[in-house]
């Protein structure tokens, strides 16, 4: 009875196994990446009729490019670049800076979207549309003074 309770005992061998499979998993589930990362420059404050320019850039950790259109959106309506939309490609090495200049006539909310859309001929590669979210978003306020 003795030598089957040694045979049926968890050896060192097979302890260590386990603790490097358990450590192994818990790494595989740390590497995520980013898919889409977003950092925006405005100022928070303008006088009223005053010209403002906004600077937003956007990178990626993914591997793969992916085509992506950014725009801005308002609490309320506005007239000339506020209405413009980029469209182009974003790759891990070359992340992209877009402009925009607009006079500010009154407080309001602006909400700046980065689309990933399926679009041929933007990237020189294969682009990639991943299956998560396509819509990232960031929304700042600027108010007049």
């Amino acid at each position: 009875m003795h030598l089957l309770q040694l045979l049926l005992r968890p050896g060192p061998g097979i302890l260590v196994l386990v603790l490097c499979l358990h450590l192994g998993t818990n790494k595989a589930q740390e590497d995520t990446r980013e898919v889409i990362k977003m950092q925006l420059d405005m100022p928070s404050n303008a006088k009223e009729n005053e010209e403002v320019t906004m600077k937003f850039k956007v990178a990626t950790e993914l591997r793969e490019c992916m085509v992506i259109k950014t725009y801005l959106q308002g609490s309320h309506p506005m007239d000339g670049p506020f209405n413009y939309v980029y469209t182009a490609c974003l790759c891990e090495d070359y992340p992209r800076t877009f402009f925009w200049d607009f006079t500010v006539n009154r407080t309001m909310a602006i909400a700046t979207v980065v689309h990933i859309i399926e679009q041929e001929g933007i990237c020189p590669n294969i682009s990639v549309v991943p299956n998560e979210n396509k819509y990232y978003y960031t929304i700042r306020k600027i108010q007049t003074v």
